[in-house]
């Protein structure tokens, strides 16, 4: 029983041919465990992180900016059909997708370099800010501007990175390699003393 669970270990493969773009993506690392649905339909930059269990539902499109990370059991959700089964019942099947009242589409963006925690989920229609955190298992109902912290069941807006980030912006690591240099930028220049 331990060699055979051994062998179903989920793993993370590093690389990525994106659908969408056709391009490779050398940078982006993805678990064996994740999900996609219509992956056509899902473009993925590089230096992208999904996790094990993750889920990504591309029916209406989604885009997965440069440097997001989804932590282990989110989801992106880019249909809804529940409404959509009791109203069509038994002929939900034999209906067109398109044409099945109460089914939901909407094309999900998540900016660059967000955070998706744990057990989070984003629903159909929203758009993930760049450079924003959702935390561990908050339903992600509206957009989410840039930097915000959001969290909660419906998400709601609790903060902005920025705040903890400028902590570590005095580190010439940070100052270097920070997603947005403007940020950083305009945090010296409102912190600098003469």
């Amino acid at each position: 029983m331990n060699m055979r669970a051994a062998l179903q270990r989920p793993f993370v493969a590093y690389g990525y041919r994106d659908r969408v773009s056709g391009r490779f993506r050398q940078r982006t690392r993805i678990s064996s465990s994740a999900t996609f649905i219509d992956r056509a339909s899902i473009a993925i930059a590089d230096n992208v992180w999904i996790g094990h269990y993750c889920h990504v539902d591309g029916s209406a499109g989604v885009t997965i900016g440069e440097g997001v990370q989804m932590a282990a059991w989110s989801g992106i959700l880019s249909h809804g059909s529940q409404d959509a089964i009791r109203l069509c019942g038994r002929r939900y099947i034999e209906i067109e997708t398109a044409k099945r009242p109460g089914y939901t589409l909407g094309r999900v963006e998540i900016g660059a370099f967000a955070f998706i925690g744990a057990g989070a989920i984003v629903l159909p229609g929203v758009t993930v800010g760049r450079g924003s955190r959702i935390d561990a298992g908050a339903i992600v109902t509206r957009d989410i501007p840039d930097f915000a912290i959001a969290r909660g069941v419906p998400a709601r807006i609790v903060g902005d990175v920025r705040e903890g980030d400028a902590a570590y912006f005095d580190d010439p690591c940070v100052r270097e390699s920070y997603f947005d240099p403007r940020v950083v930028q305009d945090w010296s220049a409102r912190n600098r003393t003469d």
